[in-house]
């Protein structure tokens, strides 16, 4: 019997093109009985019955929850998650069923550690508000709209995991100091990437720029609040490359709004897509990305690869190099 695999459909392009390079799926023929199909359903969640379908499933969107793999017929031995986070997935549900979950974290932290200080660097250079200069003829105002230098701020982490660390390296020369508060990693850790561990509130306090980079759980969620906002400086920036949830968005809203901060840049938001309500649009101290401001060609080729890996592994007997634990 062959090892059935299936892609979910939002992987594919608006042309029906797979949105990385196909020759990723070259991995799938390290065991010649695997059997691979792009699943035909648009999913926004991983049905029973797609579960009672395939073996394994490459899933990027979709969610993997306790009712995907709660009947006795589901089939499924990996789901290969594309991306860091698994907020996404009930790992534990997954566990229950001896079903593993993998995810793809050394391929995402270049990029969205990039993703990170691409934004920072357009809200220090006011890129957007000059570009609307230049096309809507303004050009002599441009001495009203001087940016932030960076070589005198402090960058501070909110998270500095693998994603973390990788813009701590590259960020570096760029500022003053980088400080971190993550509970999970040794001080020692960033002190031999040059950066400083403290706790959150001198995070907020201290810093200039402002990025979230921890993943999404119970602990994480609302986490920069009302509170956390007003503790920062008035002139400091708000960056998230994670996940929409761990900031209070009507609380950022407020803090905005106020002139509490100066500015934020969000590849992440509560609702998505975001509302077409959303004040955070008609805002101009804000730059909004769709989730996804890392997707790249090396990016999603890194991505793919690695997940399919995972589930070439499993179909072999062997573990897998990224799982998960419910953990």
């Amino acid at each position: 019997m062959s090892f059935k695999v299936g892609t979910t459909r939002d992987l594919l392009t608006a042309a029906s093109e797979p949105c990385f390079a196909p020759a990723a799926f070259d991995e799938l023929k390290r065991n010649p009985e695997i059997e691979w199909e792009w699943i035909p359903e648009d999913l926004t969640e991983i049905t029973p019955d797609i579960a009672a379908r395939y073996d394994a499933i490459h899933v990027n969107l979709p969610r993997i929850t306790a009712a995907s793999v709660a009947r006795d017929d589901c089939r499924v031995k990996v789901f290969a998650r594309n991306g860091v986070g698994f907020d996404t997935a009930d790992v534990a549900a997954c566990a229950a069923k001896g079903i593993t979950v993998t995810n793809t974290p050394i391929a995402i932290r270049r990029p969205v550690a990039v993703a990170a200080l691409t934004l920072i660097f357009a809200l220090s250079g006011r890129l957007f508000a000059k570009d609307e200069l230049v096309r809507e003829g303004r050009w002599n105002e441009r001495t009203s709209y001087m940016g932030t230098g960076l070589t005198t701020r402090v960058l501070g982490l909110v998270g500095a995991g693998g994603i973390g660390q990788e813009l701590i390296r590259i960020g570096l020369p760029f500022f003053r100091e980088i400080i971190v508060v993550d509970p999970y990693v040794e001080a020692a850790v960033y002190d031999r990437l040059g950066a400083r561990k403290t706790d959150f509130e001198a995070v907020m306090r201290e810093s200039d720029f402002i990025t979230v980079a921890c993943p999404l759980n119970d602990e994480t969620h609302h986490m920069l609040g009302a509170e956390a906002f007003a503790l920062m400086k008035p002139t400091a920036c708000f960056v998230n490359v994670a996940r929409g949830p761990i900031h209070d968005e009507a609380a950022l809203v407020a803090a905005l709004q106020a002139g509490r901060i100066a500015a934020a840049a969000l590849d992440v938001t509560e609702e998505e897509p975001i509302s077409p309500e959303s004040p955070l649009i008609g805002m101009d101290n804000t730059i909004l990305t769709p989730h996804a401001l890392c997707w790249t060609d090396e990016c999603f080729e890194d991505i793919a690869r690695t997940a399919l890996r995972s589930i070439v592994d499993v179909s072999l007997g062997l573990k897998p190099t990224h799982p998960v634990t419910a953990d």
